[in-house]
């Protein structure tokens, strides 16, 4: 018995031996992968001669301020970039500098200049994220080359970057911190680290009723439930997918239903906030819309990882891999409404549009954090942005008129009001969409929280134009209230179709009357009943201070060539309206015909009742803002006992599907009656009611097929 005790101990142990060196190898190999991608990227050899000749005996550089760590300044992110590059200039095989002492040294006193420092800014990010994230890809790289007081003295460093860090809220940057408590594991070669931040990744990948990922696969950052899927979220899934790609294949790897939340979170969150899943959608920004390049082409990396890791949705991935890569041609195609955070999307192969609406469930817009986007106070009113190549507003917003946002109704101001007055609660219940994934229209109860003045505002979207209309367009301000059309780069000349001649309108500032048409960069906008409008198309001078006031943006004048296009109401309008539709994609001939075989029908539009009827896909989209009936194009009644939006899917004698949503979020269920006319003369006509239950809870604002 006793030695049958002590054979089963032995075996115990040996076990336990071979899964510690098992786990031992695993963190090599993941270690090492890090390190690989690290070191990945070509050498930028004028670049680190420049640093090189540049830095001073001490280890700083002369041009970085290091005085100033307030939340605006702190270069101090260029001081570890540049040591990071020596790093890799020094360590990458083929490198002129692969061993060199002089590149050694110029390290060494680099990083000795900052641990002799110790460097804290004003904003917790970078003493939590920024500059942690910074150093450990240093240490890696380095590895052994350090002294043992370098070593030492990082351990000050990475203890502000740990799970107990106040920066680690979960649903918020936790994920982002483990990734990096996690390398500092990896570093140290400290398995009970590797393990927590691993664990930690993979418990972040759920939904939460707070901040974080949120059941209609967009993402609070905050519980202000500002939109924060191409920001934080991005970095969210950045992170995950970083780490996935990296355990795979180990005893480390994650499990099957985290990676498909994150793959869907991918596709159907982030990448259906972005024109063709490459370029972010402005109307999905906040703060980061006044940094410069922040339309910048998006890259494969994340989407490949994730290709890497799973099979899950792989020709979806694959298309966006195509499509960033520039190897195949854009073919996507959806239309999704969030309703968490009042953002509706919608792709075609040839176009990307959105609209972005608040309501008193969440607040217009993000905090101008750090003093960056100092001008968004109406970036959430209804916002609207084209985009047909990605490019029609890159880097314009330093030229950009603050107060005709695309999409938007505003009081046309003297001044914005100050920065701290940009995030405000929404003030209406009635904001919403109806969408069955391929079509949806969205309605926006209007109530500015900045000014007197309230609209009723909707969008219907198709395969090869969208319908805006306006109503009820009411103010008492004493300013004049306009509604944009479009402000983007003025790329083309503009033709205008009036009184039945088509001309070039020449560059000014104009008042165009008895406007049918309007074309350009490929974009047409018709309007629903000869028009007037007012058109800028002229150069613009502004600067990137006047937006962002972080260190390195400054008063120098920026010039942009700028379209823009709008209906003014004068003062104090008191039920004005608009309706138009957008084509884009077109030349003077497509529009010309199209403006002549128009399937666009609008039905109503009226402060009780928008609707609009597409005559060549056979669908009626109608937004009741109370009760009411309508009669749908093929003789049929269709009633609805509250407000709510409606699609229907027409056949000539009835109806082939149904689509209904609760823009209020507080019903349990809607009521609809549906008229079938008789099939003869004396036939009566037959009545049906039916009652749609509504999603409840986190799913509240959702669409749902009706069953007929």
């Amino acid at each position: 018995m006793k030695r049958k005790y002590q054979l089963y101990l032995i075996l115990l142990t040996c076990c336990s031996l071979s899964l510690s060196a098992q786990s031992d190898r695993d963190m090599e190999t993941i270690r090492n992968r890090f390190i690989e991608e690290l070191m990945a990227p070509d050498i930028d050899e004028e670049e680190v001669s420049q640093v090189l000749q540049s830095q001073n005996e001490d280890g700083s550089w002369p041009d970085i301020n290091y005085q100033d760590v307030s939340r605006t300044g702190f270069e101090h992110s260029i001081h570890l970039a540049r040591t990071r590059e020596l790093a890799h200039a020094l360590k990458k095989e083929g490198s002129r500098w692969k061993n060199d002492r002089k590149v050694k040294a110029a390290i060494y006193h680099s990083l000795d200049f900052w641990l002799a420092h110790d460097f804290i800014c004003d904003n917790w990010w970078w003493n939590q994220i920024g500059v942690p994230d910074h150093m450990v890809n240093i240490y890696l790289i380095m590895d052994e080359d350090l002294t043992s007081a370098q070593i030492e003295g990082i351990k000050i460093i990475s203890d502000r970057s740990t799970l107990n860090a106040w920066g680690a809220r979960p649903g918020g940057d936790r994920i982002k911190i483990a990734a990096i408590y996690g390398k500092f594991g990896l570093f140290r070669r400290n398995k009970k680290t590797v393990d927590e931040a691993i664990g930690t990744i993979v418990e972040e990948i759920r939904f939460s009723n707070e901040r974080g990922l949120k059941t209609d696969l967009g993402f609070h950052h905050r519980h202000d439930r500002v939109n924060n899927t191409l920001s934080y979220g991005t970095s969210y899934a950045n992170s995950f997918a970083d780490w996935a790609n990296k355990v795979r294949g180990t005893r480390y790897h994650f499990p099957d239903k985290a990676l498909h939340l994150l793959i869907d979170f991918y596709l159907d969150g982030i990448c259906q906030s972005m024109v063709y899943g490459k370029y972010p959608d402005p109307g999905a920004k906040n703060r980061s819309i006044s940094r410069k390049n922040t339309l910048h082409a998006w890259t494969s990396e994340i989407p490949r990882k994730l290709r890497q890791v799973s099979d899950y949705r792989s020709d979806e991935l694959d298309a966006i891999i195509g499509i960033r890569e520039g190897t195949i041609e854009p073919r996507l195609s959806g239309n999704r409404f969030y309703w968490h955070s009042e953002y509706f999307s919608h792709q075609r192969p040839h176009f990307f549009t959105s609209a972005r609406m608040h309501s008193r469930r969440n607040h217009t817009m993000e905090e101008p954090y750090n003093e960056e986007g100092l001008q968004n106070h109406h970036l959430g009113d209804g916002s609207n942005f084209i985009s047909r190549t990605g490019r029609e507003y890159y880097n314009i917003f330093p030229a950009f008129d603050w107060q005709k946002i695309p999409g938007t109704t505003v009081v046309q101001k003297p001044n914005l009001p100050p920065p701290s007055e940009i995030q405000q609660r929404g003030h209406s219940d009635f904001v919403g969409a109806v969408t069955d994934g391929t079509f949806g229209a969205a309605a926006f109860d209007f109530i500015s929280p900045l000014d007197h003045l309230q609209a009723k505002k909707a969008w219907f979207m198709f395969d090869r134009e969208y319908v805006c209309l306006g109503t009820g367009i009411a103010s008492k301000s004493a300013y004049p209230v306009a509604t944009t059309i479009n402000q983007a780069l003025l790329k083309t000349a503009v033709l205008i179709k009036s009184e039945n001649a088509v001309m070039e309108v020449p560059r000014g500032e104009h008042l165009l009357q008895a406007v049918e048409w309007l074309l350009q960069d490929s974009i047409g906008y018709l309007f629903h009943q000869p028009t007037a409008t007012h058109l800028n198309n002229t150069s613009v001078i502004g600067n990137w201070r006047s937006i962002n006031h972080q260190s390195g943006y400054t008063e120098e004048p920026i010039q942009k060539e700028v379209f823009k296009l709008w209906f003014d109401y004068g003062t104090r309008p008191q039920s004005a309206q608009y309706a138009y539709t957008v084509l884009p994609a077109v030349d003077r001939d497509d529009l010309e015909t199209y403006s002549t075989q128009s399937p666009i029908n609008v039905l109503s539009n009226t402060s009780d009742l928008q609707a609009v009827f597409h005559k060549d896909l056979n669908i009626v989209q109608i937004v009741f803002y109370t009760h009411g009936d309508i009669e749908l194009p093929n003789g049929m009644q269709l009633g609805l006992s509250s407000p709510g939006i409606v699609m229907v899917y027409l056949t000539d004698q009835g109806i082939q599907s149904l689509w209904v949503s609760d823009p209020s979020h507080k019903m349990t269920s809607l009521q609809l009656s549906i008229a079938h006319a008789g099939t003869n003369d004396s036939a009566a006509k037959k009545s049906q009611s039916i009652t749609a239950d509504l999603p409840l809870g986190e799913y509240a604002g959702k669409s749902i097929q009706v069953k007929l």
